[in-house]
């Protein structure tokens, strides 16, 4: 059996037989029942009604609060609940979500995000009106975590349209479709194409973004009309600099770069997408050293320069050693003021005694 597909899980077609509506909204969760609380309230305020709209919660064994009880609360019965019998990790949890999602389209709701008013209709109207397509995403808003707006995701058209295929050389350098809450799929897509290459961990969004958008034409809404929550304590931010994520997005990026893209723009896009990992990798060591974690940063610098060797990468690396020993330098300085101050002070007490 082909490699690809023991990595990518198959989604089974919706039995014969049941019921189904157009949208499955699947809301993956754990730990996070404070935000899920704005989560649903921002989809149950553009609910059409259980004919229309599935909406599930399904939850990765969460052992600091009770999505259950939020659930039950905001939902009133309307809303499905799953729990998983043992925490099965992120990517394993967003295939639990598609496998239950009954809808034609499926739109995977981080815990954490919102919906803003017209989310729903206007997408809804585009797969109507372009059935060519498997997939689209709009501009999203970033919010921190008091919900306070901090900007907007790239602009990717001037305008609404089908993005066209050159897109491809941008989608392949860089993940540029935030995270899968400003995306809906076509389910008959991930039944095509299977689910998340557990190869890629945490960065399967992006290869699935590429995996869709060389088998699909896909859409770009340029109005913002989803909310990402930006705040230290989601998944992406627990993780982005770790060792594991950022090797993992390297994988990513060579398995793209083999899979999807032509060998006449492979060249020049492969180099800017490892040297996008090298940064990663120089953000990791700079928190680290912040950290006074050196041997690992130190380990951070080294991964970086593996993946790229560039002017950039190498002179940012430079800037990092400067800083952290100009910062070892101040500290020490400070020590030697302090213990300076101490002895005079105590020579000053014996001249007293």
């Amino acid at each position: 059996m082909n490699i690809e597909h023991l990595n990518r899980p198959t989604i089974a077609p919706v039995p014969e037989g049941v019921t189904r509506p157009l949208w499955s909204v699947m809301i993956p969760t754990y730990n996070c029942a404070g935000y899920l609380r704005e989560t649903l309230a921002s989809v149950l305020a553009q609910d059409p009604g259980p004919d229309i709209m599935q909406i599930a919660v399904i939850d990765n064994c969460s052992t600091q609060d009770d999505p259950a009880a939020v659930v039950a609360e905001l939902g009133q019965g309307r809303v499905e609940f799953y729990r998983q019998p043992k925490n099965v990790g992120a990517i394993n949890n967003s295939h639990t979500c598609l496998e239950l999602a009954r809808g034609h389209l499926i739109h995977l709701l981080h815990s954490d995000d919102c919906v803003r008013d017209g989310f729903y209709q206007k997408l809804g109207r585009v797969f109507h009106e372009n059935p060519q397509i498997g997939a689209a995403f709009c501009r999203s808003i970033y919010i921190d975590e008091h919900s306070h707006e901090q900007g907007l995701s790239s602009l990717e058209l001037p305008q609404s349209g089908i993005l066209p295929n050159h897109w491809i050389e941008r989608i392949a350098e860089l993940c540029c479709i935030s995270v899968p809450s400003v995306a809906v799929v076509r389910r008959e897509v991930y039944e095509q194409l299977g689910g998340y290459d557990r190869r890629c961990g945490l960065s399967g969004d992006w290869e699935m973004w590429v995996r869709i958008f060389t088998n699909y034409p896909m859409w770009f809404e340029v109005e913002p009309l989803a909310l990402w929550r930006r705040h230290f304590l989601s998944v992406t931010q627990l993780n982005a600099k770790s060792r594991t994520f950022i090797q993992e997005t390297f994988d990513t990026v060579e398995m793209i770069f083999k899979s999807y893209l032509p060998d006449a723009i492979n060249g020049e896009i492969h180099k800017k997408a490892k040297q996008n990992c090298a940064f990663l990798s120089l953000e990791a060591a700079t928190a680290l050293f912040a950290q006074d974690k050196r041997p690992q940063a130190i380990a951070q610098l080294q991964i970086a320069l593996q993946y790229c060797s560039s002017f950039k990468v190498v002179r940012s690396a430079g800037k990092i050693i400067l800083w952290d020993g100009m910062r070892s330098l101040l500290r020490k300085l400070a020590g030697l003021q302090g213990r300076g101050y101490r002895l005079q002070v105590t020579g000053y007490r014996k001249k007293l005694m």
